[in-house]
């Protein structure tokens, strides 16, 4: 089943900058606090040097929030 409704173009950027933040924080936990590899090894430019788990976690939490209201657009334009 697909919807007849497209997808703005709004809609599809808070996806996509969502999926980035989401992914790339939990990976940069999960380098800082296991020592893996970063999949998305660009997001370490973001963080400040002594402050990166805080950047990381700060970084799942936002793309949460940019997911959600992304969600809330969404049902808003199909009402």
């Amino acid at each position: 089943m697909t919807s007849k409704t497209p997808k703005s173009p709004l809609t599809t950027v808070t996806g996509l900058l969502s999926f980035v933040l989401i992914v790339g924080g939990a990976s940069g936990l999960l380098h800082e606090w296991l020592g893996w590899i970063h999949f998305m090894g660009f997001v370490r430019f973001l963080a400040p040097d002594g402050y990166e788990i805080y950047s990381y976690v700060v970084m799942v939490v936002l793309g949460v929030a940019v997911g959600a209201a992304g969600d809330t657009l969404t049902r808003r334009g199909r009402a």
